[in-house]
């Protein structure tokens, strides 16, 4: 019954998701069920991180067929700390959500939609076959674009057209991609596949199909030069929703790229240095980028672009202390990311407007509220000991390490323009003097809202920011999950015997 734990974070949104269409008119009560279904969907995400971190990496057989012949879930550390850090999110969004989403909008399925996105993740971080990523993949990509047109709005329908279009090509290259390396193994069970491409004479088909698979992830994680749609589709739905794609749609794309390139395609320097070269100048045009943008959730679009530049160059200098730098920077990012849409909702809710030159004198109205604001700020920063501080030193080691200087020099100049931009700011809508702006009709103005509403967009700040403060003065423990995590994918061996047993391989190996 233990085993069976790995599918309970994905069963539980799926209850969650029906039972609220059974509530669809009934606001309050989705409200209720939301926020209390994600407090139990934390509980039991950390209740298989723990099982996972001490009894290894577990599996569930679909139909009980053996692999690789059946669909199967495997939950590895990597696995269960993506669905805990997914709980958490989705707990501090779902909250954020009830209270800053207008009911118009939670009318029309928000909340059944919300969870059925989560389940797509939960699903996505859980499969073991490399079909079955696809096919969650696009649940994640159908509840997204129902979420991101959800309101109609002019500059909504624009941005989803982009988002759409794109994400549809990268499933389309993703499905080709698919297609060619089953033509080429007769499998689709990732374990199997890790076994089956090594043994291939023919490396320059297998290159070309993991370019395939390249470009599919590239798209959906944002790196250069495949990132446009991202900054003009998420500054466009609501800030709840901008939280938990923010957060979590682009690291399903990380996601991928590190289970397929440290699992199938391994050791294979011209594709690890076309990953490098990705990375650094995605780290440049993302942090380029925020540095020219006057909207507020354009920056922090942008930012997503830049920083998805680091995890990419740890997955390309491909080295155990570059792997546990990026798992770092991805458990990081995922907390701070959702927590700065968050913050642009509030800031947004208070003054009416996301122009960063109307906002200002923030710091004057709402002194705390500043400074909690300033947590999730400056550990994007990664102001030391803040949580975006230590991955970078592990990334910038794992570069001198590699003799790869180009790449600790674009590390350390994302961070400056990372610096810059959120010193600019800071410094425009926190210290700034407060600029008269005309009030806007049937607006629902921060201080307008009832206590509990208020009550419900704050607390989820604080949660993840009191996450995001762990992450850096716990760094140690962090940084023990990163190295472990580092340490299965670069021998993956533990997770090819998890799933295809000993005697497979044996058989494999004959």
């Amino acid at each position: 019954m233990t085993q069976q734990l790995v599918l309970y974070p994905l069963l539980l949104q799926m209850f969650l998701s029906i039972l609220l269409m059974f509530c669809w008119r009934k606001i309050s009560w989705q409200r209720v069920i939301s926020i209390v279904g994600s407090i139990i969907n934390v509980g039991v995400s950390i209740w298989l991180f723990s099982y996972i971190w001490e009894n290894g990496t577990q599996i569930v057989m679909a139909g009980n067929w053996k692999p690789p012949f059946g669909i199967i879930f495997v939950a590895d550390t990597l696995s269960a700390t993506l669905v805990l850090l997914t709980a958490i999110s989705g707990l501090a969004v779902s909250s954020f959500s009830s209270a800053s989403v207008v009911a118009a909008r939670l009318k029309f399925g928000y909340f059944p939609i919300f969870h059925f996105l989560l389940l797509g993740l939960n699903g996505a971080f859980l499969t073991g076959d490399i079909f079955n990523l696809y096919v969650w993949f696009e649940i994640i990509i159908i509840s997204s674009f129902v979420l991101i047109t959800l309101g109609g709005e002019k500059a909504q329908l624009e941005g989803s057209v982009k988002y759409f279009t794109l994400n549809i090509l990268a499933s389309m290259i993703f499905l080709t991609a698919i297609a060619v390396l089953y033509g080429l193994t007769g499998s689709l069970n990732m374990a199997d596949l890790a076994l089956k491409v090594a043994a291939i004479e023919n490396r320059g088909l297998v290159e070309i199909t993991a370019i395939l698979f390249l470009v599919a992830f590239g798209i959906k994680a944002a790196v250069f030069p495949l990132y446009f749609w991202l900054p003009d589709s998420y500054h466009t739905p609501p800030s709840a929703v901008a939280a938990i794609f923010g957060g979590l749609l682009t690291k399903v794309g990380v996601y991928a790229l590190i289970r397929v390139f440290t699992l199938i395609f391994v050791g294979d320097h011209f594709i690890e240095n076309i990953i490098l070269i990705m990375a650094v100048l995605t780290l440049f045009s993302g942090g380029l980028g925020a540095l020219v943008q006057n909207n507020l959730r354009k920056v922090f679009s942008y930012l997503i672009i830049c920083h998805i530049g680091y995890m990419i160059a740890g997955l390309g200098l491909f080295t155990e202390v570059a792997i546990a730098g990026t798992i770092f920077y991805l458990i990081h990012d995922i907390i701070v990311k959702t927590n700065l849409f968050m913050v642009s909702g509030l800031i947004f809710r208070i003054r009416g407007t996301n122009s960063i030159r109307n906002l200002g004198g923030l710091y004057a109205d709402f002194p705390k509220l500043s400074l909690l604001i300033a947590i999730p700020l400056f550990s994007l920063v990664g102001i030391p000991p803040l949580s975006g501080f230590w991955p970078k030193i592990s990334l910038i080691i794992a570069g001198f390490e590699s003799e790869r200087w180009w790449v600790v020099a674009a590390i350390i100049f994302a961070s400056l323009i990372t610096l810059i931009v959120i010193a600019k700011v800071w410094a425009s809508v926190v210290w700034k003097e407060k600029k008269e702006l005309p009030v806007r009709l049937n607006f629902r103005y921060f201080d307008k809202l009832k206590t509990i509403r208020k009550a419900q967009m704050i607390a989820p700040m604080i949660f993840l920011s009191l996450v995001s403060l762990y992450i850096g003065f716990g760094a140690e423990h962090i940084q023990q999950v990163s190295s472990r995590v580092a340490g299965e994918l670069i021998d993956n061996e533990q997770y090819i015997e998890a799933v295809l047993g000993k005697e497979q391989i044996i058989d494999h190996e004959e």
